[in-house]
């Protein structure tokens, strides 16, 4: 099967349990979060709660697109870490998920919530900051321009959380009159009617987000492991047509002709000497084929290559302000190159299913500890009607934001934040639990370089190992 040994069969289906395993992890871990106040509040009851929001991450997961996906594969540029020897991508993707999900499951079992987004990011950088120390590894094997766009989303997030959570508490006591929203939760009876309702609401909101984003962390995880274990398969979208491809390099070419060489800088004139290599050598590959398969297997990756190199260096050359080109021009160019990017940046169906289901199961375990932490230890008052519904609504809407800017984020951070901001509207920053507080904050400092350092110090062990 794939033309692998067993014994690398067998690796690969280690692979892909294990990430089925983070993305478990992940569903009791950050999911406790969308049901912590339905729970608290006895909105609904506990078994309810998570099977309802078990369901709506499995849809969030299959409307969420790939975006979240992509932007998790292009954080470690993948071709500089997949050679000819299978078990360097099986030594990668072995020690970025078993950190992540060491990191995740200790932090969970002392009821802090954790962020598995950075636990699954910092394992990623760690790995591909290892590799940049191996003889050959060229210095560099980490995206920094895509961890900078993925480091300031996911620090924003919570900062915007907290305050927009304040505002949202403000204008509830501005607008609402009855005073059940503001109280404590009665430890057996249900609130009001319409408040249940809104509970209701933003439970499933941010249960629906939380797939669409975080559930495509996994999406991402899974497309890391084909690609960099089996690429002759999955380097590329086999339903895809490629007349469609030669369509639009034609067109790339149309518009890289229109530049004009002679009043480019040295370097730019460089990169359009790359570009033209990248155009010629799919060309090449393109010459009297009409279906995907008759591509031979070999070249597929390189076709992979060729297509993520033309997209990334013609758009640095477009982006110089010695290029004039017209507008239709450049719209073409977009175009094109979206087109050309559908081909590897894709996540077959049954990836999709794995996650979801995954996700949803691990919904339905060990929430407890995460409900009672966001319900009772963050503030020093039990959690109300009005901060649970004020502090979901402002995490469901950062999450949705930030999966339609295609973006990751950190729902554990995100509500959190704006669970504390409820608390410090009531009565100010001495309503915050120091202790909680203060070990939350510690988990987030920390969870980036214990990751890091985790994944990359695996990451060169199982190299060794496996050779």
């Amino acid at each position: 099967m794939f033309g692998l040994e067993p014994h690398v069969l067998v690796l690969l289906g280690v692979c892909l349990l294990a990430a089925c395993a983070f993305e478990f992890v992940n569903g009791f871990h950050d999911t406790a979060n969308a049901v912590a106040t339905v729970i608290y509040t006895n909105t609904l009851r506990p078994w309810v709660a998570v099977v309802w929001s078990a369901f709506w991450n499995f849809i969030g997961v299959f409307s969420g697109g790939i975006a979240v996906a992509m932007g998790i594969v292009y954080l470690l540029p993948v071709e500089s870490l997949v050679d000819q020897n299978v078990y360097h991508g099986i030594a990668m993707v072995g020690a970025l998920i078993l950190s992540a999900i060491i990191w995740n499951i200790g932090t969970w079992y002392y009821g802090i919530p954790a962020s598995s987004s950075h636990a699954l990011i910092g394992s990623i950088l760690g790995v591909g900051i290892a590799f940049s120390l191996l003889p050959g590894g060229q210095g560099a094997a980490v995206n920094w321009g895509k961890a900078g766009e993925t480091g300031v989303a996911l620090l924003v997030g919570p900062l915007l959380g907290f305050s927009l959570t304040i505002g949202a508490m403000f204008l509830l006591k501005r607008l609402v009159s009855s005073k059940a929203i503001f109280k404590e939760p009665h430890k057996r009876k249900p609130p009001p009617l319409w408040i249940r309702l809104i509970l209701i609401a933003t439970c499933t909101l941010v249960s629906f987000f939380h797939g669409s984003n975080d559930g495509q962390k996994g999406v991402g995880l899974i497309m890391l492991i084909l690609i960099g274990i089996v690429p002759t398969f999955y380097a590329l979208d086999q339903s895809k047509n490629p007349l469609d491809l030669r369509d639009s390099l034609g067109k790339v070419e149309y518009v890289m002709s229109r530049v004009n060489q002679s009043e480019l800088s040295p370097a730019d004139q460089k990169m359009m000497t790359e570009v033209k290599a990248q155009t010629d050598d799919l060309d090449r590959i393109f010459v009297g084929k009409t279906q995907l398969a008759q591509l031979p297997q070999t070249t597929r990756f390189e076709i992979r290559r060729d297509i993520l190199l033309l997209a990334n260096r013609s758009k640095k050359l477009l982006s110089s302000d010695k290029v004039s080109l017209s507008t239709a021009d450049r719209n073409t160019y977009d175009d094109a190159i979206k087109q050309m990017r559908t081909f590897t940046d894709y996540a077959p169906w049954w990836v999709l299913l794995m996650v979801s289901l995954s996700l949803a199961c691990g919904t339905m375990i060990g929430w407890q500890r995460i409900v009672k932490t966001i319900g009772e230890r963050i503030g020093k008052e039990h959690l109300t009607y009005a901060q649970g519904a004020s502090s979901e609504m402002v995490a469901a809407l950062m999450i949705g934001a930030s999966t339609g800017f295609g973006l990751p984020s950190s729902t554990t951070h995100v509500l959190s934040s704006a669970i504390a901001g409820s608390m410090v509207a009531n009565r100010g920053i001495k309503n915050l639990n120091p202790e909680m507080v203060r070990n939350i904050a510690l988990a987030w400092v920390l969870t980036l370089p214990v990751t890091m350092v985790l994944a990359g110090g695996l990451f060169l062990l199982f190299r060794a190992v496996l050779g």
